[in-house]
């Protein structure tokens, strides 16, 4: 994973988590710090290594009146997977990189009790662009999501 935008985000180890790293946004009053704790980590456990793991854990503020994972923080925890993926895809920095289309299907409810899991590949990678695509599951195997998007490289990248 590359270091070279410790000016947005750290990331170390995980104690809690072998094989994963933190993923901590230097501004908690960010939007990305309502998502709360998320980790991240390269293939593993049968997952290719040209897929980007990002994991964040649902709490109640964000539930929604169902008592199931909100949609639109799923959306919102989506598009920083985009970007925590470029870092652990070592695809150059993320902060001046722009989300140009976000496409999301809800396959199934995200229950409360489980973490979420967004599974970043890579389709297509051109000199500005990147069009990413993946799932967001939980614990069980069960797909939640699934998603598109487009995002812009910004200047210092790759």
């Amino acid at each position: 994973m590359s270091d070279a935008e410790p000016e947005f985000v750290t990331s170390n180890p995980d104690p809690d988590h072998p094989g994963w790293n933190d993923w901590v946004i230097r501004d908690p009053d960010s939007y990305n710090g309502f998502l709360g704790k998320m980790i991240v980590r390269r293939g593993g456990d049968d997952v290719g290594d040209d897929i980007a793991r990002v994991r964040m854990f649902p709490e109640r503020r964000h539930r929604n009146l169902g008592d199931v994972v909100h949609g639109g923080t799923m959306m919102g925890f989506i598009d920083c997977a985009l970007f925590a993926a470029m870092r652990v895809l070592d695809l150059g920095p993320s902060g001046p990189a722009v989300t140009m289309e976000l496409q999301t299907h809800f396959i199934g409810a995200a229950n409360m009790d489980e973490h979420l899991e967004a599974q970043v590949e890579i389709a297509r990678a051109t000199r500005r662009f990147l069009f990413m695509r993946g799932l967001v599951v939980q614990e069980e195997g069960s797909n939640v999501a699934s998603f598109t998007a487009i995002v812009k490289k910004g200047q210092a990248s790759k």
